[in-house]
């Protein structure tokens, strides 16, 4: 029987809705612990600086745009928020990420009735953590790539800077969760992004849902798993039977 294909935002809608399973609940569990931790660690930092961080990107208007101050504060705040969440979430992926994989691989057995060989039990997901490592290098280096890109174009158009950091970021959470099952298969991340490019606009408004999701207090602490299982989905119903590869 044929797949029924989800919107992008959808898939974090059933993500939730699959960290409830109760045979997924044990591997939902480590990385829901690690990312209570980090954001519970880094939200009481963040706190006390917000207010001042949020002063340092209404610098970067220009002295003649002055009278929108009053319409980019919410700008501003917006991208504060998109890159002290993005950087927050990349801490607690680099530290999850083999339970992450390993919960991608539950996620997609249970969702195709098919076993896929790889991190079978949280020993085996330790055992993986320099592999896992090396992949979330990977996508640090794809990221700083287009940062600084971004940056660029942020001194040029000011006021569109948190515009276009809020979409570099929302690409970023579509590409860290829609890569570890991708990950699983022993797919390269060159292969991995061109699959997530060929749906791009479903990849990129789930990414979009996600990282609207990393700024709401409680919801924040619990999107990471929910994130791992939707882009899970998301690869079963809609890359997985992609069988070109990168040239």
């Amino acid at each position: 029987m044929a797949q029924t294909k989800h919107a992008g935002p959808a898939y974090l809608m059933e993500g939730f809705k699959l960290i409830r399973e109760p045979g997924l609940r044990l591997f939902v569990l480590i990385p829901l612990s690690i990312n209570i931790l980090i954001f519970g660690f880094f939200m009481t930092f963040t706190l006390g600086k917000f207010s001042d961080w949020i002063d340092q990107a209404m610098l970067w208007l220009p002295t003649w745009l002055d009278f929108l101050r009053w319409i980019l504060w919410p700008l501003a705040v917006i991208l504060v928020l998109a890159v002290v969440m993005y950087i927050f979430s990349s801490v607690a992926n680099f530290i999850a990420a083999p339970f992450n994989g390993l919960l991608a691989e539950k996620v997609e057995e249970r969702l195709t009735g098919e076993e896929v060989a790889g991190r079978e039990t949280l020993l085996q997901a330790l055992a993986s953590f320099p592999r896992s490592l090396g992949r979330e290098c990977h996508k640090l280096a794809y990221y700083l790539l287009f940062a600084v890109l971004t940056l660029v174009a942020s001194f040029i158009i000011s006021p569109l800077a948190p515009v276009l950091w809020f979409c570099l970021n929302a690409w970023m959470m579509a590409v860290e969760y829609g890569d570890y099952p991708m990950d699983n298969h022993k797919l390269s991340f060159a292969e991995a992004r061109r699959r997530l490019g060929r749906q791009r606009a479903t990849s990129f408004s789930f990414g979009a849902v996600v990282m609207l999701g990393t700024m709401v207090p409680i919801l924040n602490l619990i999107i990471m798993p929910a994130a791992v299982c939707g882009g899970t989905k998301m690869w079963v119903e809609r890359m997985k039977s992609d069988r070109l590869t990168a040239p």
